[in-house]
């Protein structure tokens, strides 16, 4: 089948659309360079939609890695001017338990004195009466400016703010091929060819700087080019628990290791993290022994944690890049790793951001298009700490603002999901403004299925919403999915609920009965390593509505093109519980 190819010709091209990348596409559109991202999923869907959802203060890395944590309380104060709807103000304790006695307390202390981190310590007492649930036995205790960041809306601001400069963003197109010429002895990059993961199309970009922001696939990038850029990806395994549990970011006072944080996060508290060397960012298999060590670590900062009801287990993956290192990733640098290859490898039109952290990533992006500017012989200030996206007017979030609307606008009837306070509106206004290839897309938009039931309730209800749009519309215009990315008007803490009501854009080869199974596997996925207790339960309920009522796992289903099937490649929800009880 021969396909049709396009082409773009732009100053500088983005590889990656995680915060990292659509930092990168912000900056250089604000200094006034033209930009083309292209990201082979959906936005976030690496590891900048798989982490815990820490804004460091720092204070994690002071005595282990200082660079990383004088990086992070100087991005804290940014974000929170620059982003600050984005995140909310937890604030952070670091104690010290039973198990965490010796030296270390007042060496953190020392260093966070040493490098300008404001922390205090506060009594016990005064840490018990603020959070009650804390481990009573703690000895001391010390504040910090840690929060909880959004980085599914952080990052989809920042590309609607990038956009708002000139920007443009293709998502679901993967990058199959750099374009290198060779002359005058000098080997150079000068674009990409893209394949768009929906119709099989190819595309090629040629730009005048190649920018690879892929994070933990970066090396795979470089590696088109002739370049070794060898990421350290360091696996780092969650639990998300039903409850909230605390305010306040928590913190083990102690070298950094496996389980010692629990991060508040919009309706559910996260236990965090493991960190295991894997050879493969894209197989992430969640093992027993990660989620109960997580679980027994959580019980020496909050008792009776692990009694509590466990929602799902995921993992993302670090992209660690430390030259010439070779040990654990736990003991790998977190400061960001900017590398010229012109200068590195003698290849000239590419660079290469990996390392650093999420509360780093306008900080990573503003080194990295400096650099940018002196590849293109241009001199063009950085505008991105003074700054703000979209939404920040409204200041930061606070976790009742869905309750407090869908109560006041009296939208209980409207509740597509639950668990999220998802109505019809907010659903339909992202399907509008967004492509939406999986419902997984509208899962990082509007948080649908990421409640205690998982989906249960609210896949067939969303599916039968698309369907009947789609329906609607059989016999109108079909819009170009393949237009630049638009998330115009999503200002949540905001994806507001009060939206008004707009058509939905159907999917690309659009067939509800895949987007329905898809979804449910997804989070099928998540739940398998924490099936006891009220989740097992729930799971129970959901197998009784999607096999026995719905034959979920029989359903007709339209003949897909091969581009498009991939995303609908998964073992049946049966199978999966088969393998799951053997």
């Amino acid at each position: 089948m021969t396909h049709a190819t396009k082409r773009f010709d732009t100053e500088i091209l983005v590889i990656g659309g995680g915060s990292t990348g659509t930092g990168v596409a912000w900056d250089a559109a604000l200094r006034g360079f033209k930009v083309v991202l292209a990201e082979k999923r959906d936005l976030t869907h690496g590891t900048t939609g798989r982490y815990h959802g820490l804004l460091h203060s720092g204070g994690r890395y002071v005595v282990k890695d200082p660079q990383s944590a004088v990086e992070c309380i100087h991005e804290n104060r940014i974000l929170r001017r620059t982003h600050a709807h984005c995140i909310e103000e937890t604030g952070g304790f670091f104690v010290v338990t039973p198990e965490d006695e010796g030296d270390y307390p007042d060496r953190f202390k020392a260093a966070c004195v040493e490098l300008g981190l404001p922390c205090s310590e506060i009594s016990p007492a005064e840490a018990l009466r603020r959070e009650p649930l804390l481990n009573r036995r703690v000895s001391r205790v010390f504040e910090v400016d840690d929060g909880a960041a959004d980085s599914f809306l952080a990052t989809h601001v920042t590309a609607q703010a990038a956009q708002s400069a000139g920007a443009q963003f293709l998502v679901y197109h993967e990058v199959v091929d750099l374009l290198v010429e060779s002359a005058d002895g000098e080997r150079r990059v000068v674009g990409a060819r893209l394949r768009d993961m929906t119709t099989g199309e190819e595309t090629l970009v040629h730009a005048d700087l190649v920018i690879n922001a892929a994070g933990a696939w970066a090396g795979q990038i470089a590696h088109m080019a002739g370049i070794e850029v060898r990421v350290l990806p360091g696996k780092g395994t969650m639990v998300a628990m039903n409850h909230r549990v605390v305010n306040t970011v928590l913190n083990r006072c102690k070298m950094p290791s496996d389980g010692d944080i629990i991060v508040p996060i919009h309706t559910v508290a996260v236990i965090g993290t493991t960190d295991e060397k894997v050879t493969d960012p894209e197989n992430l298999r969640i093992e027993p022994w990660e989620v109960q060590l997580m679980l027994q670590e959580g019980e020496k900062l909050v008792p009776g944690i692990s009694q509590a009801r466990a929602l799902r287990a995921w993992a993302g993956v670090r992209p660690l890049y430390q030259e010439g290192f070779s040990g654990d990733t736990r003991n790998a640098t977190r400061a960001l790793a900017l590398l010229d290859h012109q200068d590195r490898d003698g290849i000239a039109g590419i660079l290469t951001i990996t390392g650093g952290k999420w509360t780093t990533f306008r900080l990573m992006a503003e080194q990295t298009v400096d650099a940018a500017c002196r590849q293109l012989g241009v001199q063009r200030p950085c505008k991105t700490a003074e700054t703000t996206v979209p939404g920040v007017e409204q200041g930061h979030y606070w976790l009742g603002h869905r309750l407090h609307e869908v109560e006041d606008h009296r939208l209980q009837g409207e509740l597509i999901c639950e668990c999220e306070l998802v109505t019809r509106a907010m659903l339909e206004h992202a399907a509008a403004h967004n492509p939406t290839v999986t419902l997984d897309d509208l899962r990082r938009d509007v948080r649908l299925g990421m409640g205690p039931c998982q989906g249960g309730f609210c896949t067939y209800r969303a599916v039968g919403i698309l369907h009947e749009n789609a329906a609607a519309q059989e016999q109108a215009a079909q819009p170009d999915h393949r237009k630049p990315w638009n998330i115009a008007a999503m200002q949540s803490p905001a994806h507001p609920v009060t939206a008004s009501r707009q058509p939905v854009a159907p999917t690309p080869a659009f067939e509800p009965n895949l987007l329905l199974r898809d979804f449910l596997q997804e989070r099928w996925k998540g739940v398998t390593p924490v099936l006891w207790g009220s989740q097992l339960k729930q799971e129970r309920l959901d197998q009784l509505i999607y096999l026995s009522l719905m034959n979920a796992n029989h359903l007709p289903d339209d003949h897909l093109s091969s581009p498009l099937s991939e995303f609908y490649r998964f073992t049946s929800v049966q199978e999966g519980e088969d393998q799951a009880a053997s």
